[in-house]
């Protein structure tokens, strides 16, 4: 048998499940880190590109930026000032097409980086490193050449977003 409850009757229960978990101990977590001790800050260098897609390292490096930056547990410096570097070499990006029209047009193609990643400390002992760390996104063509260049320009920006947020995850929880 359940029994009905109104609006009051739910933010009644909500309020004492509240009251009942802050009163045994329970907080939120989220913002240990597991990083070594004295790294408290970290320059992001513009990544290397030794690909054939021109600029390809700017939306990469500008990923990584922003995701440690905006998680603000470790201070993002310029490299004379930072205790560790992290440093990016995007060693290949394909693309594939994946699926055609009835009169044998793109409609959509698949993008792929390969990356290596290395984290050195200030006096350059290397923490970890990453290598052929690779992403896929698929993106729409269109007739329009333009179009087309902002879609793959887009999905360029994805996979650095991808990649950032899972390299950002590694370093404060798996370190």
């Amino acid at each position: 048998m359940t029994l009905p409850l109104n609006k009051t009757g739910i933010l009644t229960v909500t309020l004492l499940c509240f009251s009942l978990a802050s009163g045994c101990g329970y907080q939120m977590a989220g913002r240990e880190t597991h990083i070594p001790p004295g790294l408290t800050s970290i320059a992001i260098p513009t990544f290397v590109n030794k690909t054939f897609e021109p600029g390809i390292e700017v939306p990469f490096t500008q990923a990584f930026l922003r995701e440690f930056i905006l998680d603000k547990r470790i201070k993002v410096v310029d490299r004379s000032e930072a205790d560790s570097t992290l440093e990016g070499v995007i060693k290949s990006f394909n693309i594939y097409s994946v699926s055609y029209d009835r009169s044998g047009l793109v409609l959509e193609y698949q993008t792929t980086v390969v990356m290596d990643l290395t984290l050195k400390k200030q006096t350059g002992e290397t923490l970890w490193i990453e290598r052929d760390l690779s992403e896929t996104y698929w993106y729409r063509s269109s007739s329009n050449i333009l179009a087309s260049e902002a879609n793959k320009a887009t999905a360029i920006q994805q996979i650095g977003r991808f990649v950032a947020e899972r390299i950002r995850n590694r370093f404060f929880y798996q370190f």
